[in-house]
């Protein structure tokens, strides 16, 4: 058995024609009028159960909580999206977290490239070779960080100069969790692209 296969028979037990009729009620209300109620008791009701899937293709648990938020907020921003003649409201939220999950595991691969240039340039601006050599790997990096929006450059001190968590970054910038994880995603691969040009 496939993890895949593991991770439905988890995740998606089968549903009375009774529940999907009532979740299919429940999300028209959230699509015709942004019932928060109704979505409140989809997202208690699938969190867990998509946290859960998403374990079972993978994920570590911080990930697979982060992926199943993404999903539930694509549910209340495009709830429009989901036809209840076509699956259920479970299969298909299902079907998003196991794109998202693939498209984040493809991702990964570019992200900690970028990650390790970025690394690799901060040891060298910090320490090893002359120090000749240090200054202007300093100064090199500062020029590429610079030439970054003022938004991603500050991300960019703030995450890996800081040290300072996704979390922490978005509760002092008062901005949203996935905002703050994508900008810095983006920030590190133009970063790379940057550095690598100037090699």
């Amino acid at each position: 058995m496939t993890p895949f296969e593991a991770a439905r028979m988890i995740a998606a037990p089968a549903q009375s024609t009774t529940e999907i009729k009532t979740w299919a009620a429940e999300m028209a209300a959230v699509a015709g009028s942004r019932d928060r109620e109704c979505f409140l008791r989809i997202y208690d009701h699938f969190m867990p159960r998509l946290c859960r899937y998403l374990g079972g293709l993978g994920a570590a648990d911080g990930v697979a909580e982060d992926l199943a938020q993404e999903v539930l907020l694509k549910l209340w921003n495009r709830a429009d999206l989901y036809d209840p003649a076509r699956s259920s409201l479970g299969t298909w939220l299902y079907r998003v977290a196991r794109n998202m999950h693939i498209d984040r595991v493809r991702r990964e691969h570019i992200w900690v490239h970028a990650h390790e240039v970025v690394e690799q340039a901060a040891e060298e601006a910090d320490g090893g070779g002359s120090p000749a050599e240090r200054h202007t790997e300093h100064v090199r990096l500062k020029q590429r960080l610079d030439e970054l929006s003022a938004t991603q450059a500050r991300l960019i001190r703030m995450s890996y100069f800081e040290a300072k968590t996704h979390g922490e970054i978005a509760t002092e910038l008062h901005m949203p969790l996935g905002t703050v994880k994508s900008h810095i995603r983006r920030a590190f691969l133009q970063l790379q692209s940057l550095m690598g040009e100037s090699r």
